[in-house]
């Protein structure tokens, strides 16, 4: 899941665990869902649907149309999440690995973490805060190494970066202090105990 396109079948998924929707309300769904998140190219929502429906995650059935009405409107489809496409859900929501961390995914997956495991989101969170000071410490040498060479505006648009980049790593250190805080749910494992560092 490297490429914004492929967390759209995870989010498309997770909309439709909760019941059978047409297209549009599935596009309507994402966009409140993801919100700031949804930087997701939504022409890519039918042929997402329709390699989801070829892999058997979903079904899709068209909805009769009222007896005696005349319409010019199309039959819409209505699509459904099957017990196949249940299990893919499941297995996309626990991958923790780089993916589910790079700028691409992250959004979309912290925006699903409702349904996540605690210890899954505490690898995500921590994963994408080990990949934020990376980028730090790359941003702060570049602005050491160019600094002579920018002039004000654009070593300021450099510091920009860095604040802005500085600032999520805060964010998520908030986040994973909450996730550590979080009392455990009965059945599911707690998050590991925080490490001194």
């Amino acid at each position: 899941m490297r490429r914004r396109g492929d967390v759209l079948p995870l989010a498309v998924l997770a909309l439709l665990a909760e019941g059978p929707l047409h297209g549009y309300e599935v596009r309507r769904r994402l966009d409140v869902r993801l919100g700031a998140f949804r930087a997701l190219s939504y022409g890519t929502l039918y042929p997402c649907l329709r390699t989801l429906q070829a892999g058997g995650c979903i079904t899709e059935t068209t909805e009769p149309r009222t007896p005696g009405t005349v319409s010019a409107k199309r039959a819409r489809v209505v699509y459904e999440i099957t017990e196949h496409g249940r299990e893919r859900l499941a297995e996309l929501l626990e991958e923790a690995g780089p993916a589910a961390w790079e700028d691409d995914a992250f959004g979309v997956r912290l925006a699903l973490f409702q349904r996540v495991a605690p210890r899954t989101r505490l690898r995500i969170l921590e994963g994408r805060r080990a990949r934020l000071l990376e980028r730090v410490e790359q941003l702060t040498a570049t602005i050491e190494r160019a600094q002579a060479q920018l002039d004000a505006y654009a070593l300021e648009a450099q510091r920009h970066g860095l604040e802005t980049v500085r600032s999520e790593v805060d964010w998520l250190d908030r986040l994973i202090t909450a996730e550590r805080r979080a009392p455990a749910r009965p059945g599911v494992p707690a998050a590991p105990p925080l490490e001194e560092s």
